[in-house]
């Protein structure tokens, strides 16, 4: 491996997904702005939108986001630019 290419600040950090609050500690060199007390310790804390805990793929949990596809918003949206005649 190369010299001095990777990073120095490994630590470790609680990831926190905010949908449904749950909590894992890894390592990483992200940066944060938030600190969580864990068993007594301090760590950085980074919040995601989305984690395996809340994702449809690991959960398999379906979720639909309006009532029509993609291809209808689509439809709609450049309908009026359609050529008349």
């Amino acid at each position: 491996m190369k010299k001095k290419i990777h990073p120095e600040n490994y630590r470790p950090v609680v990831f926190k997904d905010i949908n449904n609050e749950k909590m894992f500690i890894c390592r990483s060199t992200v940066k944060t702005k938030e600190t969580i007390q864990i068993d007594g310790d301090s760590y950085p804390l980074y919040k995601m939108e989305i984690s395996s805990y809340s994702h449809p793929f690991f959960t398999g949990e379906k979720r639909f986001f309006g009532k029509t596809g993609p291809a209808e918003r689509f439809k709609k949206k450049y309908e009026k630019y359609k050529k008349i005649g």
